[in-house]
């Protein structure tokens, strides 16, 4: 269950050659458990079909601002009286004119002008259109009128030419759509998120390290921001792509995630109203004397020698004023009664306990929240759902 189930969408698509992506974004929502209601204008229907969104979004596609579907003959008005906001994707540099001068020619603009939610909009346009002076002072216009523009994009567009005016892919507006949905249990909080695992070199060809995808603390990271945090994340080797409106810094050795975790916490001044979430698998040790040659394989065994790497999460949570400090344990056996102890010994009010059989690489997990009150396991779900739950607990316990 994603953090927007039972929200409501009005999709608005406009003519432009980018319509091509608004069926993959309607998959997508609906996917997500968003309510997708389809307004198309005229220029839209040449680009692709009604039939083809109405049978993505799973309703009648709205094209003509006298259709009788509507019992009161004013869709206008009724199709934007249950929507949590209404999205234009494309947003053409002719339908963002009409927003600004409060056109109502047809169903979609009138829809906008009558509405009593938020509007967002995804220009999509040539670069030229973009840049020019009659459209950034629309654009402009339309901040000011309290619109939220996504995008758009740099890139090549379909006239061959490169630069800013793409709209944005379908990934990157469900991302943005669920930040602006989601209730922002987390505004003013500054985040910090390690994730992934750290590399530690034998030689140049060579590592040790911890499994890990990275997943959960990717998917902490985007929860955090769609609920409204500033949000860092601090990442080992992972091949997830950047979480939308987070902060992002490669840390590939355990080493290069200590330094990093603690400039970051000493420059962005983080302290007890703030958050450090410890998620990133760090290897517990690293090579003593790393080769700067590539060791060959003469002889039957290899000897290592290994040194003990910092304890990041410890170290944090003694810092003074520190941060809500959070904690990750993945066990094999005994679960509550590890991730209880390791709780209670580095001073953590919360620990987020799994087994790692049952989650490492997955999509879906079961995990346990361990705090000062005792543990609360979560139902199976997948890790986007589950990073919501374990922050709106982070919230609960910060405000107690």
């Amino acid at each position: 269950m994603q953090a927007t189930q039972s929200k409501h969408l009005v999709l608005g698509i406009t003519g432009g050659i980018a319509a091509y992506k608004a069926a993959e974004l309607v998959r997508l929502l609906v996917k997500a458990g968003i309510s997708i209601q389809v307004v198309m204008t005229k220029a839209a229907c040449e680009f692709i079909t009604p039939v083809t969104m109405q049978a993505l979004s799973g309703k009648p596609v709205f094209t003509d601002m006298w259709d009788s579907a509507v019992g009161n003959g004013m869709p206008h008005i009724e199709l934007s009286r249950t929507a949590d906001a209404i999205l234009i994707a494309p947003a053409s540099a002719d339908f963002l004119a009409k927003l600004v001068h409060g056109r109502a020619d047809d169903l979609l603009s009138t829809l906008c002008l009558a509405r009593d939610c938020d509007l967002l909009v995804a220009p999509a346009m040539n670069k030229q259109m973009w840049e020019a002076a009659a459209t950034q002072r629309n654009i402009q216009q339309l901040h000011l009128d309290g619109v939220t523009i996504l995008g758009p994009d740099v890139g090549e567009q379909a006239c061959g030419e490169v630069g800013l005016g793409r709209m944005l892919e379908a990934e990157q507006l469900l991302a943005l759509v669920n930040a602006h949905l989601t209730p922002k249990l987390l505004a003013g909080k500054r985040v910090l998120i390690t994730a992934g695992a750290t590399l530690e070199m034998i030689d140049p060809v060579r590592a040790i390290t911890n499994l890990s995808s990275g997943k959960m603390g990717y998917a902490l990271a985007q929860a955090a921001y769609n609920m409204g945090a500033d949000v860092t994340l601090i990442s080992g080797e992972t091949s997830l792509p950047i979480p939308v409106g987070v902060s992002h810094i490669s840390a590939k050795s355990a080493e290069n995630m200590y330094q990093a975790v603690m400039k970051n916490i000493a420059s962005q001044k983080l302290e007890a109203n703030d958050i450090f979430i410890s998620v990133a698998a760090v290897a517990d040790y690293s090579i003593e004397n790393p080769s700067t040659q590539k060791i060959k394989k003469n002889d039957a065994t290899l000897t290592l020698n290994l040194k003990r790497n910092k304890d990041i999460l410890a170290e944090v949570a003694m810092l003074p004023n520190t941060p809500f400090c959070v904690g990750f344990a993945a066990e094999t056996d005994h679960l509550i009664e590890h991730a209880s102890q390791k709780r209670i010994t580095k001073k953590l009010p919360l620990m987020v306990a799994n087994l790692v059989q049952e989650s490492m690489g997955k999509d879906e997990a079961n995990i346990t929240l361990v705090d000062d009150v005792g543990s609360h396991a979560l139902p199976l779900a997948d890790k986007a759902t589950l990073a919501h739950e374990i922050l709106t607990h982070i919230s609960q316990l910060m405000t107690n």
